[in-house]
């Protein structure tokens, strides 16, 4: 092992050894900064605009010490290399050497801490082959219900496009993510909500859970952060393929694999204009 106003799991009223702070790059994308509030230091997730991570981390009143990448696609991995120059000598995260500036290469099941933080890397191949998603734990506050980082892997109710991979490993990696404990937040990357629900009512239009989705979506612009594991199973169809409804309007028979249906929803929701 290497050392290194939303929910109230980050907010001030509590006092906590994790925080994690979304910071929006890009059109859509989002960086993070993962805190260790005890020590008051970071590390920068995707931070791909670095100079609105270290504004964001000045004004928390944090020092930057690690980066961590989730896949190499450069919307995520594209301010390496100018992070690794502010930050000389930093760890830098990630699953290939295709992500640039790269320090540290990690597989699953790879263990590292950040202060009090305790992260676990989770190998999710499909997106890219080497998407990552990073599970932190407080080691300290057992009450933290945790969180994952889950690059482009999965969306609040939507999953990444299969550029590198097919259903079957898509599949095996919202699994994978669906063995966390159903409190840990889903921290994604990308800001693709409304557009993911739009798609999700169509295939589930009775499902009962979209309205507590709604009502989060109409409350605050940054969305990511506010939903759990346990609420992506309710409500995100890439995670519902035994489900009759979603199976029938994926347009598949309801003896086919589970691959074969998150391949047919991918492959609607790809086309999909709603």
């Amino acid at each position: 092992m290497q050392s290194l106003q939303r929910r109230a799991f980050s907010s001030s009223t509590i006092r906590r050894r994790m925080q994690i702070v979304p910071v929006p790059v890009r059109q859509d994308n989002y960086a993070y900064l993962l805190i260790d509030e005890a020590s008051k230091k970071a590390a920068a997730v995707d931070p791909y605009d670095v100079n609105k991570v270290i504004a964001a981390a000045e004004n928390l009143g944090v020092q930057i010490i690690a980066g961590i990448t989730t896949h190499h696609h450069y919307d995520h991995s594209g301010g390496n290399k100018e992070f690794a120059s502010r930050f000389h000598g930093v760890p830098i995260y990630g699953g290939s050497d295709k992500i640039p500036a790269l320090t540290n290469l990690v597989k699953d099941k790879d263990e590292f801490t950040l202060g009090d933080i305790h992260v676990k890397c989770l190998a999710t191949p499909c997106h890219t082959q080497d998407s990552i998603c990073y599970y932190v734990t407080d080691s300290v506050n057992k009450n933290h219900p945790g969180g994952v980082f889950t690059g482009d892997t999965l969306f609040i109710a939507g999953c990444g496009r299969f550029f590198e991979g097919d259903g079957a490993e898509m599949d095996a990696a919202l699994s994978y993510l669906g063995t966390l404990p159903d409190s840990t937040i889903v921290y994604n990357g990308h800001e693709y909500t409304n557009g993911n629900v739009a798609f999700a009512k169509a295939i589930e239009p009775e499902n009962k859970a979209f309205a507590k989705l709604d009502e989060l979506a109409k409350s605050n612009e940054i969305i990511t952060g506010l939903t759990s594991i346990g609420e992506e199973k309710e409500w995100n169809v890439f995670m519902r393929l035994d489900n009759a409804t979603v199976r029938q309007a994926a347009g598949v028979s309801a003896d086919v694999s589970a691959s074969a249906v998150i391949s047919a929803l991918r492959d609607k929701k790809n086309n999909f204009r709603g």
